[in-house]
């Protein structure tokens, strides 16, 4: 138990430098090639963050554990809005771009609707759905792509120029080093941190179900979870809020999509409660720009979300 506590404080060094690289590295790019920072926390750094998603879910489903592909980006998903963007909002407010708010969310939104048709129509999300959840994220990046060259001029008809930072950015190769070693700091440092946390579970007989739907969820979104709240501390706030909404959309368009064409994901029903969940947290987001004060997430709303997660973790366990 020593060892495992202490390759867990190893993978949160890990993850908290890690996460530093890929905030400096994505920023850099973004401030260099003059792509507005929410596509580049909409892509690099969402998907950068989602490795451990991706990991677990797909051998999850070479392994034939159809149950905990599906858990885990249910439980990751709760965990990214409620706890990371929630803790992101109450260390500093987030403001939300224009495209973020008109655009972006209610994509994130719609996708999670249609994951919850899709397993619940026959419990089972077959290798067609699959094609479709892939063919959904490849047009995701197509609107992605359109932004980075749309999206500076769609904030500005908003009236939400941000001022423009004068520090220098990174030479594109010590960028691209950094992107790379904070992707892999964080890869690694989630490892040490998921596996070791769960040997210490099930010392203390923790159930198999619990296990995934907190400690594996958490665990494999400790990534966003440093990254964004090290994005909000260092007033990136749309790389924070960007690699969340990213990652939700990543995580079931993706993950699931490639996961289901692997081998078509049976969908085990008792996860329905989780899912309205999702669906209440994301609509909740969605709702956040009109709430005051507009087009911000505040302190008061980052803890409303952190409390609903809290809910959460206690129904999960009384259940």
């Amino acid at each position: 138990m020593f060892l495992s506590i202490i390759f867990i404080i190893i993978g949160f060094v890990l993850l908290i430098k890690g996460a530093d690289f890929l905030v400096d590295g994505a920023s850099s790019v973004a401030k260099r090639f003059k792509i507005p920072e929410i596509i580049i926390g909409l892509t690099i750094v969402s998907m950068g963050t989602s490795m451990p998603e991706l990991f677990v879910s797909v051998t999850s489903a070479l392994n034939g554990s159809a149950d905990m592909a599906i858990g885990n980006i249910i439980g990751s998903n709760i965990c990214n809005l409620l706890l990371i963007l929630g803790l992101s909002a109450f260390i500093r407010p987030v403001r939300f771009q224009r495209e973020t708010r008109l655009i972006e969310i209610p994509i994130c939104l719609a996708i999670t609707i249609i994951f919850t048709i899709f397993c619940n129509t026959d419990g089972i999300i077959s290798q067609i759905e699959g094609i479709i959840l892939i063919v959904l994220f490849l047009m995701f990046i197509i609107y992605t792509i359109i932004m980075s060259k749309k999206g500076m001029q769609f904030d500005k008809e908003d009236g939400n120029e941000e001022i423009e930072e004068k520090s220098n950015p990174l030479s594109i190769t010590k960028s691209i080093l950094f992107i790379i070693l904070g992707i892999v700091g964080l890869k690694i440092g989630g490892d040490l941190t998921v596996d070791n946390a769960t040997n210490i579970a099930r010392m203390f007989n923790v159930s198999e179900k619990i296990i995934g739907l907190t400690i594996l969820a958490v665990g494999t979104s400790l990534p966003e979870l440093v990254t964004s709240v090290t994005a909000a501390i260092k007033g990136n706030s749309d790389i924070a809020i960007g690699n969340i909404v990213g990652s939700n959309i990543f995580n079931i368009l993706f993950i699931l999509g490639v996961s289901a064409v692997i081998v078509p994901l049976s969908y085990n029903f008792s996860y329905n409660i989780q899912m309205v969940i999702l669906m209440i947290a994301t609509i909740v987001l969605a709702l956040f720009p009109a709430i005051p004060p507009k087009n911000e997430m505040s302190r008061m709303n980052g803890l409303i979300y952190f409390i609903m997660y809290i809910a959460y973790l206690a129904m999960l366990f009384i259940i």
